[in-house]
């Protein structure tokens, strides 16, 4: 292959970083209340970690194994992308220092400071030293590198204070873990919310843990590691139980390679040099960060900042509300009647999650199936389904174990289920199964009736609350009975199953998104697409979008994150848009529409137009018939496009630039907010009372607790 490249695509590290830039541009935003524009940059470091664990990682692989291959949307060698990351990353650290500072020093005027041990008074510092002594140095484990003491094993994105040592003629180095057990900050006494970060601490008491060591060149390090383990199939051949293979290769990803090393200050030559060959990297490996290398806890930091104040430094609290499409009463008796959307955050979780317990204790239910990708630490849907196993339902729930950082989350839950008599089973070998798609299958009469859920998004109670997303639960038999066939294939590990209604990656979600783009191609000019996802990668579909664009379809594409289309290339992709949206809410639902006016098709779904998604993933996209859900979407879909708030137009060179304010300001995201809190719900639906009915109000839902329910367990950002 050539190094020439499509006119209309660019490399997906690049495209994310230009993500990710978008996200530090929000902490920027002065219109953004301070402490929100704080945890921006949380969550920007906490993106950028992923990265380099993930993205960067898996290039250097490629670069070691063959790096003469070229990337088809750029023409780029592993190693040219390698380059071209740690170029365009290097820029990102310094605006993000220069962000933190600014954000700090105004938040300094409020009474939340951040300190440096100079900065400290008098009796701060008594106190620190107070602390250090009784608190930190009994806990403290430091170790010399030297001929004797072999250099240790440093965590994946845990913090280390070093220097170098010189006793007599000998020199060494010092290296002092952070104990996990002691906190990250200290808060000092007094009204204001001032603290100190343990690192600096530990700092600047080098000399007393290195009592009899000249202490020089102090600093503190943090070292990445790739993280993108992927058990292969040997490992499925040797053992039968993947939640055993899945355990090995959580415990292989805590000795994976590094990929990146942070320091505070600059590295010396020869301590530099001693960290690259201790890690195997380059200088270009190394980056300086002026801020804290972690930022967790920010969000404890807020926690401390009286309510009086914080009503001033942070977004207006929203709860989401009732659904305006449920009324009170049975949620299954609603559905049985009419189709029903939820919109996440705007809408709350909770009549999905009434339509489980509904279910859990409903004599006619016999079945519930679901797909289960993320759950939140504590969840009442495993309750719920826990009890429905319990009360003689049978409960079935494919679990993906392989949820990038949710693994050992997904294993402990999998574990709970199977006591409570769930029957669980795991995904393929080769395929994550990333579908978000609930059955209950019920007796009514003489028949067997299925009330589906499908969404956008994952069973997560907490995530529920800050990602836009679609939930649709719906009565219709043909949908049912797809859903059926589908958890059946599940059941048998067939990937090939053939759907009436549903479309399923890996065998037919991208081959009927194409056709469907075809039926919009032969249109010509009055063809349209509108289409929003977090990310488009995929080559086939990236193909079509030009064919459309020449053929003189309209193409809207709402897209969050990476975007390796370019639009208004000449010739190419004239008659394509693209839209990213950053805002309060992670922006999360997959919606597609084609066609025009009453010949509108929707779907939504779980699944992005990216290859790991429509080639390696069980992904599944429902149509939407009803109606007024049909034009609820298209309303939603077209309040985001005006958007001139939060908005960002991709321009032809992969940039972005924010839309041009009008004479009104739109911000699709407030939009919704507020007209959730406005919405009227409808009446109660009377159901009638029936003895089953009275049965199932009667009966509660037995509690059920996880196991191991203190652990604290690490969170996918």
């Amino acid at each position: 292959m050539g190094k020439e490249k499509m006119s209309y695509t660019q490399n997906r590290e690049l495209s994310w970083l230009r993500f990710n830039q978008r996200v530090l541009e929000e902490a920027r935003d002065e219109s953004v209340p301070l402490l929100e524009r704080m945890k921006f940059v949380s969550i920007f470091t906490s993106n950028l970690d992923e990265f380099f664990m993930i993205r960067v990682g898996n290039l250097l692989n490629m670069a070691a194994v063959d790096n003469k291959k070229m990337d088809l949307k750029s023409g780029m060698t592993p190693g040219e992308q390698l380059r071209a990351i740690y170029g365009a990353v290097a820029p990102l650290y310094k605006e993000r220092d220069k962000t933190y500072s600014e954000i700090k020093k105004q938040l300094s005027t409020y009474g939340i400071s951040s300190m440096n041990f100079k900065e400290l008074e008098p009796q701060e510092k008594k106190y620190i030293k107070k602390y250090f002594k009784e608190q930190v140095l009994p806990v403290l484990s430091p170790q010399i590198v030297d001929v004797n003491h072999p250099f240790p094993h440093l965590l994946n994105k845990e913090v280390y204070v070093v220097s170098n040592l010189k006793l007599e003629d000998r020199t060494m180095m010092g290296i002092v873990p952070i104990p996990q057990f002691v906190p990250r900050i200290v808060y000092l006494p007094g009204h204001d919310v001032r603290y100190i970060r343990i690192e600096k601490v530990i700092l600047e008491y080098m000399e007393t843990i290195f009592g009899q060591y000249q202490v020089s060149d102090k600093n503190y390090i943090c070292v990445t590691r790739n993280a993108d383990i992927s058990p292969d199939d040997d490992s499925f051949a040797d053992n039968d139980d993947f939640r055993f293979v899945m355990q090995k290769a959580l415990h292989k990803r805590r000795r994976m390679a590094v990929v990146r090393l942070e320091v505070a200050s600059p590295l010396g030559k020869e301590m530099e040099k001693f960290f690259c060959e201790k890690f195997n990297i380059t200088q270009e490996c190394i980056f300086r960060t002026k801020m804290p290398m972690t930022l967790d806890f920010v969000f404890s930091v807020i926690e401390k900042v009286p309510d009086s104040m914080k009503r001033s430094l942070t977004d207006e609290t929203f709860v989401p509300q009732p659904s305006a499409s449920v009324a009170e009463g049975s949620v299954m008796a609603q559905v049985k009647r009419r189709d029903i959307l939820l919109s996440y955050p705007y809408e709350s979780m909770e009549p999905f999650l009434q339509l489980i317990r509904e279910a859990s204790v409903d004599p006619d239910v016999m079945t519930i199936k679901i797909t289960i990708y993320r759950l939140a630490k504590k969840t009442r849907l495993v309750e719920y389904l826990c009890a429905a196993a319990e009360n003689g339902k049978e409960v079935t729930a494919l679990i993906e174990l392989r949820a990038r950082f949710d693994e050992q989350n997904n294993i402990d839950w999998a574990e709970r289920m199977e006591e409570a008599g769930c029957r669980v089973i795991y995904g393929f070998e080769g395929y994550k199964v990333h579908s978000k798609i609930c059955l209950i299958t019920y007796r009514s009469r003489s028949e067997i009736r299925y009330i589906t859920q499908i969404g956008t998004g994952n069973y997560n109670e907490k995530t529920a609350k800050m990602y836009t997303d679609f939930s649709l639960m719906t009565a219709n038999q043909a949908i049912g009975e797809d859903a059926a066939v589908f958890f059946k294939n599940m059941a048998i590990s067939n990937l090939h199953g053939a759907y009436q209604h549903l479309i399923v990656s890996p065998t037919s979600l991208k081959q009927k998104v194409l056709r469907l783009m075809d039926e919009e191609i032969k249109k010509g000019s009055s063809g349209r697409v509108l289409m929003k996802m977090n990310s488009v990668t995929d080559i086939d579909f990236i193909r079509k979008v030009a064919e459309a664009s020449r053929a003189g379809v309209k193409i809207d594409l709402i897209v969050r994150g990476i975007c390796c289309v370019l639009p208004g290339i000449p010739g190419e992709t004239e008659n394509l848009t693209v839209t990213s949206i950053v805002g309060r809410y992670l922006e999360h639902p997959r919606v597609f529409v084609f066609g025009s006016g009453d010949e509108k098709q929707v779907y939504i779904g779980s699944a992005d137009m990216m290859t790991r998604n429509t080639e390696k993933r069980v992904e599944v996209a429902c149509p939407i018939y009803d109606p007024a859900i049909k034009k609820q979407l298209i309303r939603y879909l077209s309040i985001m496009l005006a958007d001139n708030v939060k908005a960002r137009v991709m321009t032809s060179d992969g940039t972005y630039q924010k839309k041009k304010g009008g004479e009104r300001k739109i911000c699709a995201q407030e939009i919704f907010m507020k007209e959730a809190l406005h919405a009227k719900r409808p009446q109660r639906i009377e159901e009638k009372k029936t003895v089953f009915t009275r049965l199932r109000e009667a009966v509660p839902v037995l509690g059920v607790k996880k196991k191991n329910e203190g652990n604290v367990w690490r969170k996918n950002k």
